[in-house]
């Protein structure tokens, strides 16, 4: 019999985290599915599994000084629901299962789950987010990008739980992009997903961002390229070398939802769709 502790005080799930080392569980839309036995079976999961739905501190949805606060434990549902969610972020959560998964579903679960296609990701890596893990010893504080280090992996340690994401908003008048690649519309796991952010004034580029998942073993920017776009005038940017620079940084898998080279292509082509919609920008829109 699996031990169940379900605090609903953060000091308490913090102490059951550090003694038991216990299993932190939100919603369980993924944990079902990692630990999941043969049909007709129970999960097998060996460690004690603590429940994170009774804990205030992991429901927090606020914007405080320009960044959008967001508990661990908050629904993607809820992130729907709430006016201040950027669009980014809305139009990623919005394709990411169905709506019975996503009332389970949790942000901070997403993360931790650490697939390399989850579909919130790339948004947040361009928001350049952050996220909070806490433990008896107090908060600590991690770019996305250094929490996620490798398929199913993260930089979480066993008597710490992820409290929070912290998500810069980006300046309004930006250009966003997104995009996700799947057997169907909804309800489909991503063969791919991109995610872009452009600031452009008076036909310059002056912030560019574009990150990719299901490419690489994490998430990924491709920094070479945006530099390449950074700084440039719509009018001059070679395409060619951006696509050169960001292929250096793609590095695909065949499994079984897609192959490497259907990826990579794919890829390279939503960046450069990203583009050409930039360089379509008529004068009195910069």
């Amino acid at each position: 019999m699996v031990k169940r502790l379900r605090p609903t005080r953060l000091e308490d799930a913090l102490e059951f985290r550090a003694e038991y080392k216990a299993l932190p569980f939100a919603g369980g839309t993924d944990l079902m599915v990692r630990h999941r036995g043969y049909t007709g079976t129970l999960p097998k999961i060996q460690s004690p599994v603590l429940f994170l739905d009774a804990l205030d501190e992991l429901k927090t949805l606020e914007i405080v000084d320009g960044t959008l606060r967001i508990g661990a434990g908050v629904s993607m549902a809820e992130l729907l629901a709430f006016p201040g969610t950027p669009e980014l972020l809305r139009r990623a959560v919005q394709l990411i299962a169905a709506p019975a998964l996503r009332n389970r579903a949790s942000l901070g679960g997403n993360i931790c789950n650490a697939s390399p296609a989850a579909d919130s990701l790339p948004p947040l890596y361009v928001h350049q987010a952050k996220v909070v893990a806490v433990s008896r010893e107090g908060e600590r504080s991690l770019p996305i990008a250094e929490f996620l280090t490798g398929p199913g992996q993260t930089a979480l340690k066993e008597y710490e739980i992820l409290l929070r994401i912290e998500l810069p908003l980006l300046p309004e008048k930006g250009r966003l992009y997104y995009r996700k690649v799947g057997t169907r519309k909804a309800n489909a796991l991503s063969k791919l997903s991109s995610a872009g952010y452009a600031e452009i004034d008076k036909g310059k580029v002056l912030d560019f961002r574009f990150a990719l998942g299901a490419v690489a073993p994490t998430v990924i920017r491709l920094s070479e390229a945006e530099s390449l776009v950074q700084g440039a005038s719509l009018k001059e940017i070679d395409t060619r070398a951006v696509s050169e620079a960001a292929e250096t940084r793609i590095q695909p898998i065949d499994d079984q939802r897609s192959n490497a080279t259907y990826r990579r292509k794919i890829a390279l082509n939503s960046l450069m769709e990203f583009i050409e919609q930039l360089k379509t920008i008529v004068p009195e829109d910069l």
